[in-house]
């Protein structure tokens, strides 16, 4: 029987990264629609995550991205996030949007444009000393559209070196989180396309590398739960990036598309341990989209993997185990579903009352009138978007 005590204690304890990027404008390459009231600064930002996080109780960071989050005083906004309720977390790197990168970043044939990729990620982990970051969230586009056009080994070469730089300049209680996508903007070889090569570069550097994995970065089909678990394992699994996708990296919403993948990932964290703060797994959202309202669609979110996460945790272990020990292959699937078909909503439901929050997030932020505030407030001057 699973202790019921010990599961709403779990929870109470989940922590869930919000990115400042998904309150902005934000879509697809072939449209952006623009909503009233999303914010104009970094600080409208923050403004905006601390909604989540006072709603649902369990969102206590947002991560910003540089040059997106660029302010002159950073220690200033980590004092602004304080007063707002919340803190800065992971701050990401951007080595993809300026024309420069056309080519790659820190693998680019031109050694003056690495050199320009490799003083933006240094200059991210003093924002990272200004703010108390402990993460700092590396993604690069880099890789190559037609054969042939450069050498797959040398790029390696220059990844590695770049890497062995931001490693050095780490504090002791920092790391880098290390994510890799399958494909685009690069469509023939991407220089990071998957796990492996990123876990391959992490395991080379030291214990303060660590891999990201991004719900929505790999192949159609690809078992992601198993990835999880060998990270684990090795203890190289330093943070999710949680999204949704139907047929590439879509960003929508977590546990939108198939909601019982996001179970069985959470399951692999729960068995593996990553469910634990000692071990620095961090769950962070990375989904920025068309039409969903913002704050709303990222407290959607985080209900959604709280409801993953109680399945996960009702699992009656146990059994699980007796099953699998015995070979009783229909037992242990039995015990298995009989967890994820559970109606978790009352009991996360309970909890919020006992943490003295509303049941229904989504109906209390929409009670709130947080948002028609905002809407007259941010009337003029530049909505952020990407880039801005």
């Amino acid at each position: 029987m699973t202790d019921m005590t010990a599961v709403k204690d779990a929870l109470r304890r989940q922590q869930i990264e919000t990115p400042s990027w998904a309150y902005g404008n934000s879509g697809t390459r072939f449209k952006v629609f623009a909503q009233q009231g999303v914010p104009r600064t970094p600080r409208e930002k923050i403004a905006d995550a601390a909604q989540v996080h006072r709603f649902t109780g369990v969102a206590p960071s947002v991560a910003v991205h540089i040059p997106w989050d660029t302010v002159d005083d950073y220690a200033e906004l980590a004092a602004y996030a304080v007063d707002q309720g919340v803190r800065i977390g992971a701050v990401n790197t951007n080595v993809f949007q300026d024309d420069d990168y056309m080519l790659g970043s820190v693998t680019n044939p031109d050694p003056a444009i690495r050199r320009k990729a490799l003083d933006h990620l240094l200059a991210c982990v003093d924002i990272m000393d200004a703010t108390g970051s402990r993460d700092l969230k590396l993604w690069f586009s880099d890789g190559t559209n037609y054969p042939g056009q450069d050498d797959i080994r040398t790029r390696q070469d220059r990844m590695e070196e770049a890497l062995a730089a931001v490693y050095e300049r780490l504090g002791d209680d920092q790391r880098f989180l290390l994510e890799y996508k399958l494909f685009e903007p690069a469509f023939y070889m991407t220089d990071l396309p998957d796990w492996g090569a990123s876990y391959a570069h992490c395991l080379k550097l030291g214990p303060k590398a660590q891999v990201v994995v991004d719900t929505g970065h790999h192949a159609p089909g690809t078992n992601i739960e198993f990835i999880v678990a060998f990270l684990l394992r090795e203890g190289r699994l330093g943070a999710f990036d949680f999204n949704s996708r139907f047929y590439a990296d879509d960003d929508l919403m977590v546990g939108a598309a198939d909601p019982f993948q996001l179970y069985r990932i959470m399951h692999e964290v729960v068995r593996g341990g990553g469910y634990d703060p000692a071990t620095g797994v961090r769950f962070m959202l990375d989904q920025c989209h068309n039409i969903e309202p913002k704050i709303q669609g990222q407290i959607r979110s985080v209900l959604n993997v709280q409801e993953a996460t109680a399945k996960a945790l009702l699992i009656d272990t146990a059994a699980l185990g007796e099953a699998q020990r015995t070979g009783d292959v229909l037992g242990a699937n039995a015990v298995f579903m009989d967890a994820y078909n559970t109606d978790v909503r009352p009991l996360l439901a309970e909890l919020r009352e006992e943490m003295g929050l509303h049941a229904d997030p989504v109906a209390a932020y929409k009670a709130s009138g947080y948002y028609e505030r905002v809407v007259g407030e941010r009337k003029d001057g530049q909505a952020a978007g990407w880039g801005a």
